[in-house]
Formats: C-alpha cells, sequence, structure tokens
C-alpha cells in the first residue's frame, strides 16, 4: 500500500509538471505601476477537486508574476444565483476584467451583461457563457473530450468481447461543456453499435446523484451492462460505489476525465478503465495572461473564434493504466 501511495504521488506530480510544458502562449502585459489593478476570478464548483487545487492556485500565482494585481476571487459552490451575486461584488470592488467559469452557462449571461455595463471585459474560462458580448474563451475541445471516452469504452468493450449494452452517465445540464461531451461520446459509441441501457443528465455533476442513478440501474438490468460512460471522475466514482455496494465484484469498465488523483488511484486499483488529462496550468496561465492583457488595454489576438468570440481551444489527452507514465502524451499539444 506504501509503495502504491508513492506511485500515485509520483503520477500526480508528473502530470502538474507535464502540463506546465503545455505553456506555449505568449506573456501578458505586465503592470509596474504603483495601482494595484484588480483582476475577478470566479469559478462554479467545490465538488471537482481541480478548481481549489488547481485552477485557483495556478491563476493567481501566474497573475502575481506578471505585476502588480490583486486577484477578487469567489467560488460559487454550484449556486447560480449566489455566482450572480459574487459577481456584483467583484464589479462593485473595481475590478477591470472578469475570469468567469459559469455554473449556469445561460443564467451567466446576465454577469456578463452587467460586466459590459461596467466596461469589464469577460473572459469565459473552461465553460462558454451563452453570450455574444465575451472577450475571449479559453477551454478544452469538449466535444473531442466525449468522442475519447465515447472510442475508449467501445475499444474496451470489444476487446472484452462483450456486446452488452451500457449506461451513460452525462453532465450537468445547466454545463455548457456537458452537452458537448454527450455529442462526441454518442458519436463514438453510436458508431461502435453498443445500445444504450439508461441515460442520465447528472444534476450538478453530484457524485452521490450519480451513484443514486446507478443503483437504480443495477436494479432495473439485473447488472446486465458491460461498460459505463461516466463524464467526468467523480461522477465515475459514485458510479463505481454503486456497483461496489450492489456486490459487483468483476466491474466494468468506467470511463472519466480530469486525471483526478482518486482517478488515478482507480486506474491502478483497475476499479476505474480510463480518464481524459487536461492540462490545467496551461488553461489557468493562459486565462491569466489574456486577463491581464485586458487589463491593461492591450490588443489579444486568439487562434480560432467560438460563436464569434476569440478563443483558444486546448487538446485533450487520453489517460489510461497503460499509458498514464507515458510523458510523451503528457508533452503534446
Amino acid at each position: 500500500m506504501k509503495n502504491r501511495t508513492k506511485k500515485v504521488a509520483l503520477l500526480t506530480a508528473t502530470l502538474v509538471v507535464a502540463a506546465g510544458a503545455l505553456v506555449a502562449c505568449s506573456a501578458g502585459a505586465s503592470n509596474t505601476s504603483q495601482e494595484v489593478i484588480k483582476v475577478g476570478l470566479l469559478l462554479p464548483e467545490l465538488k471537482a477537486s481541480r478548481y481549489e487545487s488547481f485552477d485557483r492556485p495556478m491563476f493567481e500565482a501566474k497573475i502575481q508574476s506578471l505585476g502588480n494585481y490583486k486577484v477578487v476571487y469567489s467560488n460559487a459552490g454550484q449556486d447560480a444565483a449566489k455566482q450572480q451575486q459574487q459577481a456584483e461584488s467583484a464589479l462593485a470592488q473595481g475590478i477591470k476584467v472578469l475570469v468567469l467559469d459559469p455554473v449556469d452557462a445561460i443564467a451567466a449571461k446576465s454577469i456578463v451583461t452587467a460586466a459590459a455595463a461596467h466596461k469589464v471585459p469577460v473572459i469565459s474560462y473552461d465553460r462558454l457563457v451563452d453570450s455574444k458580448d465575451l472577450a475571449y474563451y479559453i477551454s478544452y475541445d469538449a466535444e473531442k473530450v466525449g468522442e475519447l471516452q465515447g472510442q475508449a469504452l467501445v475499444e474496451r468493450m470489444k476487446a472484452l468481447g462483450t456486446n452488452d449494452g451500457i449506461l451513460m452517465i452525462n453532465g450537468s445540464p445547466t454545463d455548457s461543456n456537458a452537452a458537448y461531451y454527450k455529442k462526441g461520446a454518442h458519436k463514438a459509441i453510436d458508431a461502435g453499435g453498443l445500445t444504450v441501457l439508461g441515460e442520465f443528465d447528472t444534476p450538478d455533476w453530484s457524485p452521490d446523484k450519480a451513484q443514486d442513478w446507478v443503483a437504480g440501474q443495477i436494479a432495473q438490468h439485473s447488472g446486465k451492462f458491460g461498460g459505463v460512460y461516466a463524464a467526468n471522475d467523480g461522477i465515475a466514482g459514485g458510479a463505481i460505489a454503486a456497483l461496489r455496494a450492489a456486490g459487483v465484484t468483476s466491474l466494468p469498465p468506467v470511463t472519466g476525465q480530469d486525471a483526478e488523483t482518486s482517478a488515478i488511484q482507480r486506474l491502478l486499483g483497475a476499479t476505474q478503465y480510463m480518464t481524459v488529462y487536461k492540462g490545467i496550468q496551461v488553461e489557468a496561465e493562459t486565462a491569466a495572461e489574456i486577463a491581464v492583457q485586458l487589463a491593461t488595454g492591450k490588443e489579444v489576438t486568439a487562434p480560432t473564434k467560438i460563436n464569434g468570440t476569440p478563443a483558444k481551444i486546448l487538446t485533450p489527452i487520453i489517460v489510461t493504466v497503460d499509458t498514464i507514465k507515458d510523458t510523451s502524451l503528457l508533452n503534446r499539444g
């Protein structure tokens, strides 16, 4: 057990360090004046460990390295109304730019409108806000993430020689990315000829709600399914907990996303089949650099546009127990 713990810690450290190698965008404009420029950062939830453990500290560290900036930070805890209040508070504190990862992509449009009234540009971070007034969008290719997950599940089930149906546990219906994960997953799953026995959109990305739903599906289908599509690692953990509680000893392949430490442990323990690694450091640092450029009135360029918004879309990487040590994969993209 001690060796496994050390192995997990080493692998997790490797993922974080490798993420830094992905940073390839130009440095943001620095602020060397005496004036403290405030930058707003609003993150959506606490159930996924990434936001407090990686996104926030990596964003803040990059901002601080660029000059005399202060991050005005809040986490909405999956409450759209609370995020609206947090945005109003940040605007009242005089932020010059807002980096927003929305709880609800549609409801957050009002945040962008309020920011525009204060002449504060908004960067849509990780999840795309349903607004045409955004200044920038930085994220990973969500549809590609779902497609990678679906392809991995199809290939694994074929390798196991099973034609049983699958369960699909999608992300939150209020998360704009979740729809793209589902679209990409269906593209691969449908093309692979897998039968979906049941499908669930998980409110608030809640592992507990995913676990409850899977428990019901196990009872309904008597455990006769050959795989589980789980949109992220938290949901995967909930699904696996339900399977174990039902006495399933030979677990079917279960997908995931985010390469959380708990998921890496499950990969090593052969209880979760795969996850998707997205280098959070490159995403957070890119957002910080763009934020500084916008806050200081610098011109911002982007490789592409999404819904008319300048955007940088990053490339996700599939991870299984067989590829987890392959750092060449983590240096790609």
